[in-house]
């Protein structure tokens, strides 16, 4: 009935009282620290009518399991975690990023920390003939044979991270940076700001389904707004957002407490509300539709390269919209393919945990199906998916990728520790919150020099790994050249897992077994 640890708390009152009346007595200047045990008292009487359990039965002495439960990830972080063990990104490869990002040197001492016979260990074979690959190659063109404005991209760019999401500092770090390191910055869905506009780094607008920045007061989608807007020099393309890796099939969310009153302006919506995406476009519902919103934006922009991002899902579906493509004559300038263990400042977790497909897995896919239909020399494909080291984009371009866009590495960039309280608006660093004294630790200046150099760091080393693999362009790699350990034992090259398909098969009939089954569900007039 009367628990022992209450009856501990019974008997503290009773000494609290006690000592009180004796300092009362004896010694009245006592009673100022006595009353830290006034305090704990409170507390504990509050902690009996609590709703949490472990409170109503250990009064105060239960504060401790939810000190520790707070703590627990900064503890696991800084003292128990390996260089190699931490998730989302591990210590190793955040250090690697901070000091690139410094400028400093990114060498190690004395051998790998990595286990070479782990399973999902991926690894590349150098060449006996390395080659010098010319820093030329770190950029290429986007833009089909129906973009009248291609851009001379870099093949590295900052991924979609909208302000709102980010602090104002951020995204202006971020963008000031890509100006000095001649790159794109992806505004994210939350529309473009003045933070995006400040420094004149080249944009890459998207536009997701509520349309925000050049939508109407029913949430639709507003010509003249969009027109006005995208038609600017600093826009460079134009990115259709279908679904994200870090929730696909679930609309944006950008919760209340981090919509201020110059949020809500850059969206138009309602201050201090949730602003939350719908999950599919209002303006089509089909892969046919799709298609004919890909021509409707580069009407509108006089042929700037346009092109959608979705993390793949039903694999179908996208078949669906490369019949779309053969059918409508219509080609997008490019597809981001955003992998399921892709980022986002809030998201239900068990859609971060549960749906879409891997970065690589989809890669193959994707430019499997491309080359099928024979369109895949007019289409750019972009990875998108825990792009840290010039290796990873290494293997995202050996699988089908023609370049990679990342995010999370350059918020370590601008100062992120990692220390996930993005949905919050309580981030330490003032990276992912809209608190404006938070927010201000950033040094615009200073960190956007850190954003350049990261950048030219990761270009750097993905071009002189290109070189040891004896490859002289990118355009070389293939999946043959990386390595896979799927398990315990020998590794299998990429090649071997995904083989490629030929340009045109699916045209003549000649559709692999593995994508036999998805391509006769496929249509052009349903998802």
């Amino acid at each position: 009935m009367f628990g022992y640890p209450r009856l501990i708390y019974a008997g503290f009152v009773l000494l609290t009282i006690a000592l009180g009346v004796v300092l009362a007595l004896w010694w009245p200047i006592g009673l100022w620290p006595w009353l830290l045990l006034v305090a704990l008292v409170i507390v504990g009487a509050l902690d009996l009518r609590s709703r949490h359990n472990v409170l109503r039965n250990f009064p105060v002495v239960g504060h401790l399991r939810y000190m520790l439960e707070f703590l627990r990830p900064e503890l696991r972080q800084y003292f128990f975690e390996s260089e190699t063990s931490g998730r989302p990104f591990n210590r190793e490869q955040r250090e690697i990023v901070y000091k690139r990002s410094a400028g400093a040197g990114d060498t190690s001492p004395f051998g790998t920390m990595r286990d070479f016979e782990d399973a999902g260990f991926n690894f590349a074979q150098h060449s006996m003939a390395p080659k010098d690959v010319d820093k030329r190659h770190a950029r290429l063109m986007i833009g089909g044979s129906q973009c009248r404005q291609p851009y001379d991209s870099s093949r590295l760019n900052i991924s979609a991270m909208s302000f709102g999401s980010l602090s104002g500092n951020a995204v202006a770090a971020m963008n000031r940076g890509a100006a000095l390191g001649n790159f794109a910055q992806d505004t994210g869905e939350g529309a473009i700001s003045d933070y995006h506009r400040e420094h004149g780094g080249d944009l890459i607008w998207e536009v997701a389904s509520a349309y925000f920045g050049c939508r109407t007061k029913e949430g639709r989608f507003d010509d003249a707004e969009f027109a006005k807007k995208a038609n600017t020099d600093q826009v460079k393309m134009l990115e259709i957002k279908i679904s994200q890796g870090a929730k696909p099939g679930h609309g944006g969310l950008l919760p209340g407490s981090k919509v201020t009153e110059e949020i809500a302006r850059v969206r138009e919506i309602e201050v201090g509300k949730d602003c939350a995406s719908p999950a599919s476009h209002p303006e089509f519902d089909t892969p046919r539709g799709l298609l004919e919103f890909v021509d409707r934006l580069r009407q509108l922009t006089h042929g700037k390269p346009v092109g959608f991002k979705l993390c793949l899902g039903r694999q179908d579906e996208f078949m669906g919209i490369c019949k779309a493509m053969l059918e409508t004559g219509i080609y997008p300038d490019f597809i981001t393919v955003d992998g399921a263990e892709g980022g986002t400042g809030a998201a239900p977790t068990e859609f971060q945990d549960s749906l879409g497909t891997f970065i690589n897995e989809a890669l193959p896919f994707v430019d499997n199906c491309l080359r099928g239909i024979g369109l895949r020399d007019e289409i750019r494909i972009i990875a998108s998916g825990k792009v840290v080291m010039g290796f990873d984009m290494v293997v995202k371009i050996a699988l089908g990728a023609d370049m990679c866009n990342a995010a999370r590495p350059f918020m370590f960039s601008v100062g992120c520790i990692q220390a996930r309280r993005c949905h919050t608006d309580t981030c330490p660093t003032g990276v992912a919150t809209q608190n404006p004294r938070r927010a201000a630790a950033i040094d615009v200046l200073g960190k956007s020099l850190a954003v350049r150099n990261f950048h030219d760091a990761t270009i750097g080393s993905f071009l002189d790994i290109t070189g040891a693999m004896g490859c002289s362009t990118p355009d070389a790699l293939t999946r043959s050249l990386i390595h896979h350990r799927p398990e315990h034992g020998p590794a299998r090259t990429f090649a071997e897992v995904h083989p490629t398909v030929k340009s045109g098969a699916f045209l003549n009939g000649d559709v692999p077994e593995g994508y036999i089954s998805a391509w006769a569900r496929a249509s052009a007039d349903a998802f």
